[in-house]
C-alpha cells in the first residue's frame, strides 16, 4: 500500500543477558543527542511504522507545504489533496480491507503528525474523511454500506463530512433538533430535516454522515445522505467564509428540508450518542499526535531563526540561555507528548483503552502545543 522508502531500523536488544553478566557494565559508543527525536521515540516504532512516517512526511513537505500559503490566504481547499493521500494509502489507514492499509493506531498517528506539521486545516480535512466518516461506516455500517462507500473514500474519490454540531446546540448534541421521520410518500424512506453547522468538508462532500433523532423513538441514529440523490431544494451546504483559523480547510453548514434517505442508508444498530462519540474519540486521538506535529514545526523554525540571527558582538541568539530555555521547554513538551500518544495508541490496538486516556493526552498535548507556540517559540 505504501511506496517503499528508506528506513532506519529501530535499535533493539535481541537477547537477554546471561545470568553471569547481569552485573556487568555495558560500554557503548557515545550517542549524539537528536533534537528532532529527543527521547528516541523512533526506536519504539516498527519498521512498517517508520516507513509510513517517512512516506507521509515526504508527501506533506514536498507536495502539501507549497500549497498552504495560498490555501490559507484565500480559504481555498484543493480536494485533489485527498485523492493524493488516497494514492499513498493515508486515508482510513487503520481500517482492514476495502482498499485500506490496515495499519496500527500509532502509524495513523504518525500520518496525522506529518500532516499537521504543515497545517491544521489540512489535518482537519483528512481527519473528517478518515476517522469520522470512514471510521463510522467501518464500525457501525452494514456490509453493503462498507462495500459501497469505503473503497472510493479510501482513494479520495468519494468525499465525506460528519454532521453532528447544530446552530443551537454546539456542545450539547443530545439536545439536537434534526429529525428523521417516515417519508410521507416514499415507502422504505426516511425524511430528514434540520441544520448542522461548522461542518468540515460539507460544501464539497459527496456523502454526508448525519446524526438525527428518529421521530418514532427519540433516539439518535446515523444516516448516510448521498448528495447526488437529493431532490433540488432539499439539501444545501453553504460554506462559512472569513474564518480566523483553519482557513486551509473548507467549512460549511448542512441545511436539510425533507431530504429523502433510504432505510438501508441508516446505521442498523447503534443508538444514542455512543455512535458519534466513538467516531470523535478516534479523531481526537489523531489530534493528540497532530498538535505535536504543529509544535515540532514551530521548534524547527524557531531554532533555525535563533541560529541565524546575530546580536551582541555578532553572536547567534541561540547562544543565550533565555532563548535556550524557551526551546528546551518546547522540545521537552513535544517529546513527552509523542511518548504519551504512542502509549495510548498501543493500548488502543490491544483493546486496553479507556476513552478518558484519549481525553487526557489530547488535552495535554493541545495545551502544551499552544502554550509553547504562543509564549516561547
Amino acid at each position: 500500500m505504501f511506496k517503499p522508502v528508506a528506513t532506519r531500523a529501530a535499535q533493539r536488544f535481541t537477547s537477554a543477558p546471561h545470568v553471569a553478566t547481569l552485573g556487568r557494565r555495558y560500554v557503548h559508543a557515545p550517542i549524539a543527542f537528536d533534537w528532532k527525536d529527543p527521547l528516541g521515540a523512533s526506536n519504539l516504532y516498527t519498521e512498517e511504522e517508520l516507513a509510513i512516517a517517512e512516506t507521509a512526511e515526504s508527501y506533506c513537505q514536498e507536495r502539501m507545504l507549497p500549497r498552504v500559503l495560498e490555501a490559507y490566504r484565500n480559504e481555498n481547499y484543493d480536494r485533489k489533496i485527498l485523492e493524493e493521500m488516497g494514492e499513498l494509502g493515508l486515508l482510513g489507514s487503520t481500517i482492514e480491507g476495502y482498499d485500506c492499509a490496515g495499519v496500527s493506531s500509532v502509524a495513523s498517528g504518525l500520518i496525522t503528525r506529518a500532516v499537521e506539521r504543515v497545517d491544521s486545516g489540512y489535518r482537519s480535512g483528512m481527519s473528517v474523511q478518515s476517522a469520522l466518516v470512514m471510521g463510522g461506516i467501518d464500525e457501525f455500517g452494514t456490509a453493503e454500506q462498507k462495500e459501497k462507500y469505503l473503497p472510493g473514500m479510501a482513494k479520495g474519490k468519494i468525499l465525506g463530512c460528519f454532521g453532528l454540531t447544530e446552530p443551537n446546540h454546539g456542545s450539547d448534541p443530545g439536545s439536537m433538533e434534526s429529525m428523521a421521520k417516515p417519508h410521507p410518500t416514499k415507502k422504505g424512506y426516511y425524511s430528514l430535516s434540520g441544520a448542522k453547522t461548522w461542518i468540515t468538508n460539507s460544501p464539497i462532500a459527496d456523502v454526508l454522515l448525519i446524526w438525527a433523532k428518529l421521530q418514532e423513538t427519540g433516539k439518535i441514529r446515523g444516516f448516510l445522505i448521498e448528495r447526488e440523490k437529493c431532490p433540488p431544494g432539499t439539501l444545501d451546504t453553504p460554506p462559512l467564509k472569513n474564518k480566523n483559523g483553519l482557513r486551509a480547510s473548507i467549512t460549511g453548514m448542512v441545511q436539510m428540508d425533507e431530504v429523502p434517505v433510504p432505510q438501508e442508508n441508516m446505521f442498523p444498530d447503534v443508538e444514542g450518542l455512543r455512535g458519534p462519540f466513538s467516531c470523535l474519540n478516534t479523531a481526537r486521538y489523531g489530534i493528540a499526535w497532530g498538535t505535536i506535529g504543529a509544535l515540532e514545526d514551530c521548534i524547527a523554525r524557531a531554532r533555525e531563526y535563533a541560529l541565524g540571527r546575530t546580536q551582541f558582538k555578532n553572536n547567534p541568539i541561540a547562544k543565550y540561555q533565555l532563548v535556550q530555555k524557551k526551546l528546551s521547554d518546547a522540545t521537552t513538551d513535544a517529546a513527552y507528548g509523542i511518548l504519551a500518544a504512542y502509549q495510548v495508541g498501543r493500548l488502543k490496538d490491544e483493546g486496553k483503552l479507556a476513552p478518558e486516556m484519549i481525553s487526557m493526552v489530547k488535552r495535554q498535548n493541545c495545551d502544551r502545543a499552544l502554550v509553547n507556540a504562543r509564549k516561547y517559540v
